[in-house]
């Protein structure tokens, strides 16, 4: 039980700690010095009430508030041609500690194509590009980090050092993203004791030095999703129906004290939200993963899926709108161990994005282990 509790803290925990998409998307104050020339600075934070089954010293149900997730972002604009954000971190999946998740510029070569450099997200699922204050649901603090392996785990919070191109054609309908990046930190957070390029187990194992390549392509049949960085839910603001798929490989990625293979990724997201079903909007998301280390790392090799649902109602009451969902995610690595989520709530949607309160049932079975029930209440603002 203390290991399954453990690791189902550190997901999380981890959970709240990966993208932060457009700064658009946020309330922060903007200034502006000039033609194309501006800084926006903003906050945001995740905290929760959460309460487990079997979690307490003495056995019974534990009660514990935390403060999940702290964010200080700043975006700045030089020229129409060369754009940057600067992004912070303190979470549970950081230990605490605050970290740089996003330092990075953007270059602006045509409307269509841009090269982003520096630390950001890497090409990968609709997940790991919206993360837990945009994921499907509305956020809240939630994100599929159990199906999602790489956000999770790889970077510094699902960011990579590297270089990408961007494109977004057919009046943003179809994105494509491809780059080169460090990938030294694939299985950061998994515990299965993942060596650096620059251990001593990498110079008596030979290994090589090579950098990890992920792309992604999206297309909209619908609405349009401008952007790099997404969102999986829109809130009745727009109609989507997409699809993306994208792939990530880095030989010699997966590296252990005793052996050294090729790792991949791979994975196809779907997402589809429709305005005017009913007396609301109606979102459903699907996710499926295939994963491959070589054998070296069974725990993170495997196959992996994810589905939700969810109804935002369109008539307020109070301050906000509710929004019940339902979602279920599942990864049946290659060790035998099958571990599964289900979470039932809801959501009360204040603002998009900025002010938003999620109640949720969530159950967590691994096998091998005593299922887990936990209840958790959270609150998330951005300004």
């Amino acid at each position: 039980m203390s290991f399954k509790l453990k690791k189902s803290l550190t997901m999380i925990s981890l959970a709240v700690a990966s993208a932060l998409p457009a700064m658009s998307a946020n309330a922060g104050a903007t200034i502006t010095f000039g033609e194309d020339k501006s800084i926006s600075v903003g906050f945001g934070f995740i905290t929760s009430y959460s309460t487990v089954e079997d979690a307490a010293a003495d056995g019974d149900r534990s009660n514990d508030f935390s403060l999940n997730s702290a964010r200080l972002y700043v975006s700045g604009s030089m020229n129409k041609y060369i754009k940057g954000m600067l992004n912070t971190e303190r979470s549970g999946g950081g230990n605490g500690n605050w970290e740089v998740i996003d330092a990075n510029v953007q270059f602006q070569l045509t409307p269509e194509v841009a090269i982003w450099a520096g630390r950001f997200l890497s090409p990968s699922d609709r997940a790991n590009m919206a993360g837990p204050y945009y994921s499907s649901g509305g956020g809240g603090g939630y994100w599929a980090n159990i199906s999602s392996r790489y956000g999770w785990n790889g970077g510094v919070i699902g960011r990579d050092e590297g270089v990408a191109i961007v494109g977004s054609f057919l009046e943003d309908k179809l994105a494509v993203s491809f780059g080169a990046f460090e990938g030294n930190n694939i299985f950061r957070f998994s515990g299965v004791g993942a060596q650096s390029q620059s251990s001593a187990a990498a110079t008596a194992l030979g290994a090589e030095d090579n950098l990890m390549y992920a792309g992604r392509v999206q297309l909209d049949l619908w609405d349009a999703e401008p952007g790099y960085y997404g969102t999986g839910n829109y809130f009745g603001a727009k109609d989507i129906l997409a699809i993306g798929i994208a792939g990530r490989q880095k030989a010699d990625g997966a590296l252990s004290t005793t052996a050294v293979g090729d790792y991949s990724s791979y994975s196809i997201d779907f997402l589809l939200e429709k305005k005017n079903v009913g007396p609301g909007t109606l979102s459903l998301e699907a996710a499926y993963y295939d994963y491959d280390t070589d054998k070296v790392f069974l725990a993170e090799e495997g196959d992996a899926y994810y589905v939700g649902a969810g109804y935002l109602f369109d008539t307020p009451v109070g301050w906000g709108k509710f929004m019940p969902f339902v979602r279920h995610q599942e990864f049946d690595a290659d060790n035998n161990i099958k571990t599964e989520r289900t979470d039932i709530g809801v959501n009360y949607v204040i603002a998009p994005y900025n002010a938003l309160i999620s109640a949720e049932y969530q159950k967590t079975d691994v096998t091998g282990a005593s299922n887990t029930d936990a209840i958790l209440i959270s609150l998330q603002m951005q300004f």
